[in-house]
């Protein structure tokens, strides 16, 4: 009877079973190596590009800042401005306030009928005192102020008819007037709701 020593062929495909196994593992691991490089590479870009984009817009917003702190410079510059026109224009309105409203009296006294006895201009009031020959000559003239367009409100203080030296009633009134002037030039604050008016 032959016999066969099978030993050394199996030890030889032991071995060769081993060195397939631990090359497959090698190999995995290599490729595990360079998939987890790839993703740390690929990682690395993208921080790499976000941080360069954060950048880009701190840049951006930096420079936008400055630009509207300038805005707001300019904004405050122009406030002024508006404010010292407004004074200007008020100023310049005003210095012929004065002119005009010696020129309105001028106009809305009834000739031959009335005397002023004492005029008074302070703010926006003017206190007229006078002599008129009737009541119907101090209504007219009450009128006539009223429709001159320089006053808001025309309202008569006193009326009266004096006594004479012996005590007789004088044939003439004496009268008493006060008015409220219009401003000469509107505040800023009521333009704007006119305009805002307007644009409906």
């Amino acid at each position: 009877m032959i016999r066969i020593n099978l030993l050394p062929f199996r030890a030889a495909r032991k071995k060769e079973n081993i060195r397939r196994q631990v090359s497959i593992f090698l190999l995995s691991l290599a490729f595990m190596l360079i998939i987890l490089f790839y993703f740390n590479f690929s990682l690395s870009s993208k921080i790499g590009n976000l941080n360069t984009k954060i950048k880009e817009t701190q840049t951006e917003l930096d420079k936008y800042a400055k630009i509207n702190k300038e805005i707001e410079e300019i904004k405050k510059k122009l406030d002024n401005l508006k404010k010292k026109m407004a004074v200007m224009d008020t100023l310049e309105a005003n210095r012929f306030a004065p002119i005009r409203l010696m020129d309105t009296m001028t106009q809305v006294v009834v000739p031959k009928r009335m005397w002023f006895t004492n005029m008074q201009s302070k703010d926006q009031k003017v206190s007229i005192t006078g002599v008129a020959l009737d009541n119907t000559t101090v209504a007219d003239f009450m009128v006539r102020l009223e429709n001159s367009g320089l006053f808001n409100e025309v309202d008569l203080k006193t009326l009266k008819q004096p006594k004479g030296k012996k005590g007789e009633a004088s044939r003439f009134k004496t009268f008493s007037v006060v008015c409220v002037k219009k401003p000469l030039v509107e505040p800023e604050k009521d333009k704007k709701p006119a305009k805002a008016k307007a644009k409906k």
